[in-house]
Protein backbone atom coordinates (compact mmCIF):
# COMPACT_ATOMS: atom_id res chain seq x y z
CA UNK A 1 0.00 0.00 0.00
CA UNK A 2 2.70 2.47 0.32
CA UNK A 3 4.48 1.96 -2.52
CA UNK A 4 1.45 1.98 -3.96
CA UNK A 5 0.61 5.53 -2.68
CA UNK A 6 4.02 6.61 -3.39
CA UNK A 7 3.31 6.69 -6.92
CA UNK A 8 -0.34 7.23 -7.22
CA UNK A 9 -2.82 9.40 -5.18
CA UNK A 10 -7.06 8.30 -4.97
CA UNK A 11 -8.56 11.31 -4.99
CA UNK A 12 -12.51 12.28 -4.63
CA UNK A 13 -13.88 14.08 -7.83
CA UNK A 14 -15.25 16.46 -5.28
CA UNK A 15 -15.20 20.17 -7.35
CA UNK A 16 -17.02 20.48 -11.13
CA UNK A 17 -13.30 20.26 -12.82
CA UNK A 18 -12.45 16.77 -11.09
CA UNK A 19 -15.23 15.79 -12.26
CA UNK A 20 -14.98 16.75 -15.84
CA UNK A 21 -11.50 14.84 -15.76
CA UNK A 22 -13.52 11.61 -14.91
CA UNK A 23 -16.33 12.63 -17.81
CA UNK A 24 -13.21 12.93 -20.46
CA UNK A 25 -11.14 9.69 -18.98
CA UNK A 26 -14.65 7.67 -19.24
CA UNK A 27 -14.51 8.89 -22.50
CA UNK A 28 -11.24 7.84 -23.92
CA UNK A 29 -12.21 4.16 -22.20
CA UNK A 30 -15.44 3.56 -23.03
CA UNK A 31 -16.01 5.92 -26.70
CA UNK A 32 -12.31 5.34 -28.13
CA UNK A 33 -11.10 2.24 -26.54
CA UNK A 34 -13.58 -0.30 -25.95
CA UNK A 35 -15.56 -0.83 -29.23
CA UNK A 36 -19.03 -1.01 -29.07
CA UNK A 37 -19.65 0.49 -25.20
CA UNK A 38 -20.69 3.65 -25.84
CA UNK A 39 -21.12 5.48 -29.48
CA UNK A 40 -18.78 8.09 -29.64
CA UNK A 41 -21.41 10.40 -31.64
CA UNK A 42 -23.71 10.57 -28.39
CA UNK A 43 -21.47 12.67 -26.37
CA UNK A 44 -19.88 15.46 -28.85
CA UNK A 45 -18.16 17.23 -25.68
CA UNK A 46 -15.60 14.02 -25.60
CA UNK A 47 -17.53 13.32 -21.75
CA UNK A 48 -19.11 10.25 -21.48
CA UNK A 49 -21.94 10.81 -18.37
CA UNK A 50 -25.18 9.79 -18.17
CA UNK A 51 -28.48 10.53 -15.94
CA UNK A 52 -26.84 9.27 -13.03
CA UNK A 53 -23.70 10.98 -12.68
CA UNK A 54 -25.40 13.24 -10.92
CA UNK A 55 -26.44 11.15 -8.09
CA UNK A 56 -22.76 9.82 -7.69
CA UNK A 57 -19.63 9.64 -5.58
CA UNK A 58 -16.76 9.69 -8.20
CA UNK A 59 -13.30 9.07 -7.93
CA UNK A 60 -10.16 8.94 -9.55
CA UNK A 61 -6.43 7.51 -9.18
CA UNK A 62 -4.05 9.96 -10.88
CA UNK A 63 -0.08 9.30 -11.46
CA UNK A 64 1.80 11.42 -9.10
CA UNK A 65 4.81 12.25 -11.07
CA UNK A 66 3.07 13.00 -14.87
CA UNK A 67 -0.27 14.68 -13.08
CA UNK A 68 -2.58 11.97 -15.51
CA UNK A 69 -5.81 10.34 -14.40
CA UNK A 70 -5.19 6.97 -14.82
CA UNK A 71 -8.44 5.21 -13.33
CA UNK A 72 -11.98 6.26 -12.76
CA UNK A 73 -15.08 4.48 -10.88
CA UNK A 74 -18.01 6.09 -9.28
CA UNK A 75 -20.75 4.74 -6.77
CA UNK A 76 -24.42 5.67 -7.68
CA UNK A 77 -25.73 6.59 -4.18
CA UNK A 78 -29.97 6.10 -3.87
CA UNK A 79 -32.28 8.96 -4.78
CA UNK A 80 -33.56 10.06 -1.37
CA UNK A 81 -36.66 12.64 -3.30
CA UNK A 82 -37.34 9.16 -5.38
CA UNK A 83 -36.30 6.26 -3.31
CA UNK A 84 -37.53 3.51 -5.90
CA UNK A 85 -35.59 5.19 -9.02
CA UNK A 86 -34.30 1.73 -10.24
CA UNK A 87 -30.38 1.63 -10.21
CA UNK A 88 -28.76 1.01 -13.54
CA UNK A 89 -28.53 -2.80 -12.71
CA UNK A 90 -32.62 -2.98 -11.70
CA UNK A 91 -33.11 -1.25 -14.76
CA UNK A 92 -31.46 -3.34 -16.97
CA UNK A 93 -30.48 -6.41 -15.65
CA UNK A 94 -32.86 -9.56 -14.61
CA UNK A 95 -32.76 -9.58 -10.67
CA UNK A 96 -34.30 -12.19 -8.64
CA UNK A 97 -35.78 -10.64 -5.42
CA UNK A 98 -35.75 -13.76 -3.30
CA UNK A 99 -31.69 -13.43 -3.72
CA UNK A 100 -31.90 -9.87 -2.11
CA UNK A 101 -31.01 -9.61 1.74
CA UNK A 102 -34.29 -8.92 3.41
CA UNK A 103 -35.12 -5.63 5.00
CA UNK A 104 -32.26 -4.06 3.04
CA UNK A 105 -32.72 -0.12 3.04
CA UNK A 106 -32.33 1.36 -0.02
CA UNK A 107 -30.77 4.22 1.01
CA UNK A 108 -27.75 1.81 2.85
CA UNK A 109 -27.62 0.28 -1.24
CA UNK A 110 -25.27 2.19 -3.48
CA UNK A 111 -24.04 0.46 -7.24
CA UNK A 112 -20.66 0.05 -8.06
CA UNK A 113 -19.88 1.24 -11.77
CA UNK A 114 -17.76 3.03 -14.35
CA UNK A 115 -14.64 1.21 -13.19
CA UNK A 116 -12.19 1.69 -16.17
CA UNK A 117 -8.14 2.15 -16.37
CA UNK A 118 -6.77 4.03 -18.91
CA UNK A 119 -5.07 2.25 -22.36
CA UNK A 120 -2.10 3.83 -21.37
CA UNK A 121 -2.04 2.39 -18.09
CA UNK A 122 -2.85 -1.64 -19.02
CA UNK A 123 -0.50 -4.48 -19.06
CA UNK A 124 -1.05 -6.23 -22.69
CA UNK A 125 -2.38 -5.53 -25.95
CA UNK A 126 -5.60 -8.02 -25.37
CA UNK A 127 -6.33 -6.25 -22.45
CA UNK A 128 -6.66 -3.16 -24.21
CA UNK A 129 -10.76 -4.35 -24.49
CA UNK A 130 -11.23 -4.93 -20.66
CA UNK A 131 -12.95 -2.46 -18.35
CA UNK A 132 -10.72 -3.18 -15.14
CA UNK A 133 -6.40 -4.09 -15.15
CA UNK A 134 -6.31 -7.78 -13.68
CA UNK A 135 -2.70 -9.11 -14.07
CA UNK A 136 0.81 -8.14 -13.70
CA UNK A 137 2.94 -7.96 -16.25
CA UNK A 138 4.39 -6.00 -19.68
CA UNK A 139 2.98 -2.77 -18.00
CA UNK A 140 3.11 0.25 -20.51
CA UNK A 141 4.25 3.86 -20.30
CA UNK A 142 7.90 3.89 -21.02
CA UNK A 143 8.58 6.77 -18.18
CA UNK A 144 7.69 4.50 -15.58
CA UNK A 145 10.21 2.96 -13.29
CA UNK A 146 10.09 -0.50 -12.65
CA UNK A 147 9.05 -0.04 -9.32
CA UNK A 148 6.26 2.18 -10.29
CA UNK A 149 5.02 -1.14 -13.03
CA UNK A 150 5.05 -3.53 -10.21
CA UNK A 151 2.71 -1.45 -8.36
CA UNK A 152 0.27 -0.75 -11.53
CA UNK A 153 -2.28 -3.94 -11.19
CA UNK A 154 -3.03 -2.19 -7.73
CA UNK A 155 -4.90 0.34 -9.77
CA UNK A 156 -7.65 -2.05 -9.97
CA UNK A 157 -8.00 -2.32 -6.22
CA UNK A 158 -7.77 1.19 -5.46
CA UNK A 159 -10.66 1.81 -6.84
CA UNK A 160 -12.40 -1.14 -5.00
CA UNK A 161 -10.74 1.28 -2.09
CA UNK A 162 -12.48 4.68 -2.86
CA UNK A 163 -15.66 2.36 -3.20
CA UNK A 164 -15.48 1.56 0.38
CA UNK A 165 -14.23 4.75 1.53
CA UNK A 166 -17.47 6.44 -0.01
CA UNK A 167 -19.71 3.50 1.05
CA UNK A 168 -18.55 4.38 4.87
CA UNK A 169 -18.69 7.86 4.69
CA UNK A 170 -22.25 7.48 3.59
CA UNK A 171 -23.73 4.52 5.74
CA UNK A 172 -23.46 1.99 2.59
CA UNK A 173 -24.09 -1.46 4.18
CA UNK A 174 -24.59 -3.19 0.11
CA UNK A 175 -23.09 -2.55 -2.85
CA UNK A 176 -24.26 -3.34 -6.26
CA UNK A 177 -22.23 -4.32 -9.50
CA UNK A 178 -22.57 -5.86 -12.88
CA UNK A 179 -19.58 -7.81 -13.71
CA UNK A 180 -17.64 -9.32 -16.39
CA UNK A 181 -17.24 -13.16 -15.70
CA UNK A 182 -13.01 -12.53 -15.39
CA UNK A 183 -13.99 -9.79 -13.39
CA UNK A 184 -16.21 -11.79 -10.63
CA UNK A 185 -13.88 -14.76 -11.13
CA UNK A 186 -10.53 -11.99 -10.04
CA UNK A 187 -12.40 -10.76 -6.79
CA UNK A 188 -13.33 -14.16 -5.79
CA UNK A 189 -9.98 -14.81 -5.86
CA UNK A 190 -8.97 -11.69 -3.91
CA UNK A 191 -11.61 -12.58 -1.27
CA UNK A 192 -13.97 -10.46 -2.77
CA UNK A 193 -17.05 -12.33 -3.24
CA UNK A 194 -20.28 -10.71 -4.89
CA UNK A 195 -23.70 -12.91 -4.42
CA UNK A 196 -25.07 -13.29 -8.34
CA UNK A 197 -28.48 -12.25 -7.93
CA UNK A 198 -29.80 -13.08 -11.42
CA UNK A 199 -28.90 -14.87 -14.66
CA UNK A 200 -25.95 -13.33 -16.59
CA UNK A 201 -27.33 -10.63 -18.93
CA UNK A 202 -25.97 -8.95 -22.06
CA UNK A 203 -24.98 -5.68 -20.54
CA UNK A 204 -22.32 -3.71 -22.73
CA UNK A 205 -21.23 -7.51 -22.71
CA UNK A 206 -21.90 -10.36 -20.50
CA UNK A 207 -22.31 -9.65 -17.01
CA UNK A 208 -23.63 -11.16 -13.73
CA UNK A 209 -25.71 -8.39 -11.65
CA UNK A 210 -24.26 -9.21 -8.44
CA UNK A 211 -24.15 -7.51 -4.72
CA UNK A 212 -22.29 -8.04 -1.64
CA UNK A 213 -21.85 -6.49 2.12
CA UNK A 214 -19.38 -4.13 2.53
CA UNK A 215 -18.61 -5.60 6.02
CA UNK A 216 -18.53 -9.02 4.70
CA UNK A 217 -16.34 -8.15 2.07
CA UNK A 218 -13.61 -6.51 4.11
CA UNK A 219 -13.80 -9.35 6.65
CA UNK A 220 -13.16 -12.17 4.09
CA UNK A 221 -10.32 -10.02 2.39
CA UNK A 222 -9.21 -9.67 6.07
CA UNK A 223 -9.22 -13.43 6.63
CA UNK A 224 -7.34 -13.96 3.13
CA UNK A 225 -4.53 -11.11 2.74
CA UNK A 226 -4.07 -8.23 5.47
CA UNK A 227 -1.89 -5.73 2.92
CA UNK A 228 -4.75 -6.22 0.59
CA UNK A 229 -7.28 -5.15 3.77
CA UNK A 230 -4.87 -2.32 4.54
CA UNK A 231 -5.16 -0.83 1.58
CA UNK A 232 -9.07 -1.71 1.23
CA UNK A 233 -9.67 0.05 4.23
CA UNK A 234 -6.41 3.02 4.63
CA UNK A 235 -5.49 0.65 7.09
CA UNK A 236 -8.35 0.07 9.41
CA UNK A 237 -9.19 3.67 9.33
CA UNK A 238 -13.01 3.23 6.36
CA UNK A 239 -14.83 -0.01 7.78
CA UNK A 240 -12.41 -1.34 9.98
Amino acid sequence: MDKFNHYFEMVPALSDELKEEAYKLRYQVYCLEIEGFSNPEDFPDKREYDEYDENSLHYLIRHRKSGEFAATARLILADAVFLERPFPLEAFCKVDSTLLPQNLNRMNLAEASRFCISKAFKKRTHYATTLTAINSDNWGRPYLSLEERQVLPHLSFALIACIIKGSYEHNVTHIYGTLEPAWFRFLASAGIHFTKIGPLTDYHGLRWPGIINVTDLLDNVAKKNTQLWDMLTDKGRFGG
